[in-house]
């Protein structure tokens, strides 16, 4: 482990631990002395900061460090560790449950966005990029410098951080895996304030760790991401679902199913997304239009239905096509202000049985479409046939859904006005219900993306990390015993 430091470490933990100050003065006191910028409460930055993506789950904290330098980030966190606060790294913001704001009132928050540099090397192919850049910042400077590119989602807000610390899916992922899989090394600050390099060479256990449960073993300053060249042509598509009964989703589904295991192709990306007004199967294909008529026919005839649209696009053309947001706002930075009110839930499973298929269409037949609230289910076509995410090796990283994991789902309860119900969680709660009652526990788990806050701790982590659980508390143990590092659903330390 080594020093990056323009002060001293060892300065900062001399001032005196038994000041009888708050632990609130002796932060302040604390990060004045380091020369740390912090916004101001009720300043326009604060009010930006501290506003969370999902408007049910605000949350104070004690201070918020908005970062330009690795330095500021290392004493913040040195500071926090002597007052005795939590600290979270906070990217994008936009987890869905808070946690980037500490999950709980009363944490430090190191704000990351105003550190967002992307830098490719023209000679490797690697990219160089600063914690805060969020994914359309990432898309675009990758593409501007070397039309390159690596797996992200289609919302261009969310950080680059928390997107592929903790896996990070998208219409890439199926052609060339998880964001995950695409770090080659990053810059880290522990909780005892030292700066690590990390990749499977140096640090390797922390490495791996990262990989999959980043935001619980500290503070990530910079990535290093491979890339691969961005595809001159790619079909967006769209096939409308006569998914109209529940007989019609479990034997539609199935079809699906029976495809993606063995045909559907290497350059088909591809997902359900389920709403009161539509089911349709959207996706990108990395070829020409009459390239995807012929990949996708095989599947059309299986299922009885036909290709509604298909639309080529050069690579940023289908960047926008799906992405989160207006097509002016693709590259966006700080101050970013998309907010929203709702309840998520997450699974990630295997192939579902028929009696599977057969519960979940009644439920969603039966209950979710007497919800008049703006729901949506997203069914990602994750594993099968020639996909780049499960074929990786399971123990490569922490991340845990490999191998013969099938489907990677969102669920999306939300309100368009005024608070989300006191009586709506159930909604979602019975139709993750409807899957799990009827699998045994090692055919399914959860996406630490999509968190879930109702779920207890112990809960949680296990949903999330399944067998890579044990290893990350052990790693957690070793670097930071006290947890520094804390949300409520964050790896805890020892065996608690």
């Amino acid at each position: 482990m080594r020093f990056q430091s323009s002060f001293s470490v060892a300065a900062l933990a001399g001032l005196a631990v038994a000041n009888p100050l708050s632990s609130r003065a002796v932060l302040d006191d604390c990060l004045k002395a380091a020369n740390v910028p912090s916004s101001a409460k009720n300043s326009n930055d604060w009010n930006a900061d501290v506003k969370p993506f999902n408007q049910r789950l605000p949350y104070t904290p004690v201070a918020i460090i908005a970062a330009t330098t690795v330095d500021h980030v290392q004493a913040a966190v040195s500071c926090a560790a002597k007052a005795g606060v939590k600290v979270n790294p906070k990217s994008g913001g936009h987890s869905y449950a808070s946690f980037g704001l500490g999950g709980e009132n009363g944490h430090l928050v190191i704000e990351l966005d105003r550190m967002s540099k992307v830098t490719l090397d023209s000679t490797t192919n690697i990219a160089t990029i600063q914690a805060g850049a969020r994914l359309g910042h990432v898309f675009t400077e990758l593409y501007k410098q070397g039309k390159r590119a690596f797996s992200h989602g289609t919302c261009a807000g969310v950080g680059v951080a928390g997107h592929s610390l903790h896996g990070g899916f998208g219409f890439s992922s199926h052609t060339h895996g998880l964001a995950v899989d695409w770090i080659v090394g990053a810059t880290v600050v522990l909780a005892n304030g030292t700066i690590v390099e990390v990749s499977k060479t140096v640090n390797p256990d922390l490495f791996w760790a990262l990989r999959g449960a980043g935001s619980s073993f500290g503070v990530v300053v910079t990535f290093r991401f491979n890339t691969f060249a961005a595809p001159s042509q790619v079909t967006a598509f769209q096939v409308n679902l006569p998914w109209n009964s529940a007989s019609s989703i479990a034997s539609g589904w199935q079809g699906l199913q029976d495809w993606t295991a063995t045909s559907q192709p290497a350059e088909m990306n591809m997902r359900v997304f389920g709403s009161p007004s539509q089911t349709q199967l959207q996706g990108l294909y990395y070829g020409s239009s009459s390239q995807l008529r012929t990949a996708i026919q095989p599947l059309l005839s299986k299922i009885g239905a036909s290709l509604s649209n298909a639309q080529q696009y050069d690579w940023t053309g289908a960047f926008v096509y799906y992405t989160y947001g207006s097509a002016g706002a693709v590259d966006v930075s700080h101050p970013y202000n998309t907010v929203e009110t709702f309840y998520s839930k997450s699974l990630v499973t295997k192939a579902l049985p028929a009696k599977t298929l057969q519960a979940v269409g009644d439920y969603w037949v039966s209950k979710a479409r007497s919800v008049n609230r703006d729901w949506y289910i997203i069914i990602d076509f994750y594993g099968g046939a020639n996909s780049a995410v499960t074929s990786v090796p399971s123990d490569d990283s922490s991340y845990a859904y490999r191998g013969d994991y099938r489907y990677l789902f969102e669920f999306y309860d939300r309100v368009n006005s005024g608070s989300y119900p006191s009586n709506g969680f159930g909604f979602l709660d019975g139709w993750v219900k409807s899957f799990t009652d009827n699998l045994d526990k090692s055919q399914w788990g959860m996406y630490i993306n999509y968190a879930d806050p109702t779920m207890n701790r112990t809960e949680a982590i296990s949903n999330y990390w399944r067998q890579s659980l044990p290893r990350l508390q052990q790693i957690k143990t070793a670097v930071d015993p006290t947890e520094l590092f804390y949300y409520p659903q964050s790896i805890p330390a020892g065996n608690k």
